[in-house]
C-alpha cells in the first residue's frame, strides 16, 4: 500500500491535465488556434525573404493566444491529408482551425497535388470541416488570396474557381469563411501593380509574400475573425 499516495498523485495529475484540455479560454488559458495551409501561410526562417500570413497572425492579438502554424509549402488539400498533416493538426488542442488551400490545388492536372475545384477539392474540404468539428474545434475556411498578377490593371482570376468552391462548402456545412480572395484582390487593385510590389518577396515572385505582404494579409484576416466570435473580438487588437 506504500504506492497508494503515488497512485493518487498520478490520477490527480491526469484529471488536471484532462480538465485543462477541455476548459474554456480564460485569462489563465489563452485562445488556441491551429493554422493549416500552403507556402502563402507557413512559417519561414529569419534569413528567408519569404513570410506567410500565419507567421504574422499573432501580432494582431492584444490578449495571449496560442497559435500553432502547421501550414507547409507546396501542399494542397489532397497532399496535406496524404502526408498525415491533417492527422497531426487534429491532435493539437485548439479552439479554432484556420484552413487555407487552393494555390497548389490549382496546378496542372498532371501534378500529384492538383485537385479539381468542382469535385475532389470540395470533398477534401468537407473532410477538414468534418474532422475538426468531430474533434471539438471550430473550423474557419479562408479562401486563397489572389496571386499578385494583373491584366489591364485588374487582378487575374485563375484562383476564382477554388475560392468559389470553398465558399460553397462553407455554406453547405454552415461554417465560417473568410473571403481573402476578394479582400486581397481589392487591396492589390487599390495599390496597383507598382504600388503593391513591395508586398511580394521578390520582383519575379507573384505568389509569395515579403514580411510586409504577409502582414498585410494577416491584417485583412484579423477584422474578419473578430466578426465571427466575441472571444476572438475581445482578443484582437
Amino acid at each position: 500500500m506504500r504506492n497508494v499516495p503515488l497512485l493518487l498523485t498520478a490520477i490527480l495529475a491526469a484529471m488536471t491535465a484532462l480538465a485543462s484540455a477541455s476548459e474554456p479560454a480564460t485569462e489563465s488559458r489563452p485562445l488556441r488556434i491551429v493554422v493549416l495551409g500552403d507556402s502563402t501561410v507557413c512559417d519561414y526562417p529569419a534569413n528567408s525573404p519569404i513570410r506567410g500570413w500565419g507567421q504574422m497572425l499573432g501580432e494582431g492579438f492584444k490578449k495571449p493566444v496560442a497559435i500553432r502554424n502547421l501550414a507547409a509549402s507546396g501542399r494542397s488539400t489532397k497532399t496535406f491529408i496524404a502526408e498525415g498533416r491533417l492527422k497531426k493538426a487534429l491532435e493539437e488542442p485548439a479552439d479554432y482551425a484556420l484552413i487555407q488551400f487552393g494555390h497548389n490545388d490549382s496546378h496542372g492536372k498532371d501534378r500529384p497535388e492538383s485537385t479539381d475545384a468542382a469535385t475532389d477539392y470540395k470533398e477534401f474540404l468537407r473532410t477538414y470541416v468534418d474532422s475538426f468539428q468531430k474533434a471539438g474545434t471550430q473550423p474557419i475556411l479562408v479562401t486563397p488570396m489572389h496571386r499578385r498578377m494583373f491584366k489591364d490593371a485588374k487582378v487575374t482570376e485563375e484562383l476564382r474557381p477554388y475560392a468559389e468552391a470553398m465558399k460553397a462548402v462553407a455554406e453547405e456545412k454552415k461554417v465560417p469563411v473568410i473571403d481573402l480572395y476578394t479582400l486581397s484582390g481589392a487591396l492589390f487593385e487599390k495599390l496597383g501593380d507598382e504600388g503593391s510590389a513591395d508586398l511580394s518577396c521578390s520582383a519575379k515572385d507573384r505568389t509569395h509574400f515579403s514580411e510586409q505582404g504577409a502582414r498585410a494579409m494577416a491584417a485583412l484576416i484579423l477584422p474578419e475573425l473578430a466578426k465571427l466570435d466575441p472571444r476572438l473580438r475581445e482578443a484582437i487588437k
